[in-house]
């Protein structure tokens, strides 16, 4: 379950923050060498890192903020998001960030041919697919033919910190594991326990944390008078007294995930002893 409602201190948060992450990857030597520790490859430069790249579509289409948005020499373009709450959405909103990609790099009237190799990497606190693999890498192909890719140039992504199964790098062990919360002799890793430092002693950045974190508690509070409302008005009283239980427990983020998912909904009454 996401902990997204427990508040974290700005001195104990770490890697698997997305602000932080953010903040971190905005140090394009850093970001560089983590493309090429997922991916194994060699990029030459990376152009620019962009830190919570917003790609707005028309005013009634659903736009997307971006942890991390980087495109390399080559002009493939990649998105990096810091996963830390379980969703059952996850492969759906892959599949999105890969469209939000695709729009963004394609202008009206350009042609298909433009469109460069796009990654959508989720880097997750958790076992995402419950196979305990490192990482999981999944491109389009075609069912009845084995071998035969579609070669549509779009990649997604789902890192495990928590993996144990499959091959990966003993570099990219490391860093699953610093994202688990293991310190690490590795190279890659100092550099990044060093940089998160760094971005934990600016008070500017303190100071973007603090705010971001009460608008959230802002919007999670509406949220849950949302949900009550709405348990209320379609006759949900369980839904209503669920929610009540989980204000209790101080367990915030499980509401609006109870509010929107009706298996861990279901999941949730059974652990209070609700009957549905």
């Amino acid at each position: 379950m996401c902990e997204m409602g427990k508040e974290i201190k700005w001195e104990e948060i770490g890697i698997s923050n997305d602000f932080l992450f953010g903040r971190v990857m905005q140090n394009p030597k850093l970001c560089k060498k983590l493309l090429e520790t997922i991916l194994e490859i060699e990029i030459e430069r990376i152009e620019y890192p962009e830190g919570q790249k917003a790609i707005n579509l028309e005013k009634d289409a659903k736009s997307v903020r971006l942890d991390i948005f980087v495109r390399d020499e080559k002009k493939s373009v990649y998105d990096i998001e810091m996963q830390a709450c379980t969703s059952a959405e996850l492969p759906k909103r892959s599949r999105y960030y890969t469209a939000m990609l695709d729009l963004d790099m394609l202008d009206k009237g350009v042609s298909y041919k433009v469109l460069k190799h796009s990654f959508v990497i989720f880097i997750c606190t958790f076992d995402a697919f419950d196979r305990e693999l490192y990482c999981y890498t999944f491109e389009n192909m075609c069912q009845e033919e084995e071998g035969l890719h579609l070669n549509d140039g779009t990649t997604k992504i789902f890192l495990n910190a928590s993996g144990t199964k499959g091959n990966a790098s003993p570099e990219l062990k490391a860093f699953l594991g610093y994202v688990d919360g293991n310190k690490s002799d590795d190279a890659f890793v100092k550099e990044l326990d060093a940089e998160v430092a760094r971005v934990r002693e600016s008070k500017e950045w303190r100071r973007e944390y603090m705010t971001l974190l009460m608008r959230d508690r802002e919007n999670i509070e509406k949220g849950i008078e949302q949900g009550i409302e709405q348990g209320i008005e379609r006759g949900q009283k369980l839904l209503a007294e669920l929610i009540k239980h989980l204000i209790a427990d101080n367990r915030m983020g499980d509401i609006q995930v109870a509010v929107s998912n009706e298996n861990v909904r279901n999941q949730l009454y059974e652990e209070y002893g609700l009957k549905n």
